[in-house]
């Protein structure tokens, strides 16, 4: 952590991932065996070789099984980047020593991309990509029976206190993307999250403008923060949308509900800049290295974090924000490790029961 005088600090995800690195670790000493991760790498894109790399490295540090799988253009750039992707999922899957698969994405991009991602059993899926997961997450449902990643139907959650911490008896907590997961961590850490607001509203108060809306980061991210009484703008590259749980209008009835279950997506007339100029947290997660995120459309004093494998915002970002995270990887394979620990908990209870 460091910071000039009149400049905001630059922040490092080391600090933000040590607590989950001792929680995995101590997870990990308590199991009977280490969990088995499988990566399947399928093309030659180099951002994908450094993260399946960096799995590898940080899976043998935490003593943790990981084998790499490489198929398509990942082992012949003869071949079609994606070539024996779904095969090398399916033998996964049937693997009853595999407790954990992930891709490395993009492969196909777009559509095809979550065809794959749909492949990948739920009771298998450290990514938090399955539709069961997303349909969890935008409902809000955060806690679900093990038994229910077996089933070919989404959970459907009969409790009405999203207020709750903890799971009621028999019941776990819903898988949720490592991506988006590991941003919220990163900003509980920082107290955009009040620890003295109730649990499920505790990012009441805070605007956030989050720049991408794919379904691997940007929408599940909008959602969660949303979830948490965040007022959120999702921004694309053709619109930009409110996430909010609050009504959009006040109702002068004492039974009216106070706020929605889960959030509600409105269409906003807004530009960037005017969502920039009001957000206290601005994160970007753009595959671009030409985007950038002007320095003089942010409000001063808001926090920046960059999701990108590029550099989304500007070299002068801390002029105006008082915090800079500029990656999260580190809190993102965390995640991903402390799902494989879960889901490995939760196959031997829906083993068992």
């Amino acid at each position: 952590m460091a910071a000039s005088l009149g400049q905001g600090v630059l922040l490092k995800s080391d600090s933000v991932a040590l607590p989950f690195r001792k929680e995995v670790q101590s997870t990990l000493s308590a199991e009977t065996r280490p969990p088995k991760l499988v990566g399947i790498l399928s093309t030659s894109s180099k951002p994908s070789r450094f993260y399946a790399d960096f799995t590898k490295k940080t899976c043998e540090e935490l003593g943790f099984q990981f084998v790499l799988k490489q198929v398509g253009s990942a082992v012949d750039l003869s071949l079609a980047d994606g070539d024996g992707v779904e095969e090398a999922i399916i033998e996964a899957n049937e693997n009853i020593t595999v407790d954990g698969i992930m891709v490395y994405y993009p492969i196909f991009g777009g559509q095809q991309d979550h065809y794959v991602q749909q492949i990948v059993s739920p009771l298998k899926d450290v990514e938090g990509l399955h539709f069961k997961f997303h349909y969890n997450l935008y409902h809000n449902i955060r806690f679900i029976k093990p038994s229910s990643l077996a089933s070919p139907f989404p959970h459907v959650s009969s409790s009405t206190d999203y207020t709750q911490e903890q799971p009621p008896p028999g019941t776990v907590k819903s898988i949720l993307p490592c991506t988006p997961l590991a941003i919220v961590k990163c900003l509980e850490h920082v107290g955009v999250y009040n620890s003295l607001l109730h649990y499920g509203d505790r990012a009441y108060g805070k605007t956030v403008t989050v720049i991408n809306r794919s379904e691997v980061v940007g929408r599940p991210l909008a959602a969660l923060l949303a979830n948490d009484g965040a007022r959120v703008f999702s921004v694309d590259i053709d619109s930009i949308q409110e996430y909010t749980k609050r009504p959009a209008l006040t109702i002068p009835d004492s039974n009216a509900r106070r706020y929605h279950p889960r959030h509600v997506v409105h269409p906003s007339a807004l530009t960037l800049a005017q969502c920039l100029g009001w957000s206290d947290v601005v994160i970007s997660a753009v595959p671009d290295p030409k985007y950038k995120v002007k320095t003089e459309t942010l409000k001063d004093g808001c926090i920046c974090l960059n999701v990108s494998s590029e550099k989304n915002f500007e070299t002068d970002v801390r002029e105006k924000a008082s915090l800079f995270l500029p990656s999260v990887g580190k809190v993102t394979i965390l995640m991903l490790l402390r799902n494989l620990l879960r889901l490995q908990q939760y196959r031997q209870v829906a083993e068992s029961s």
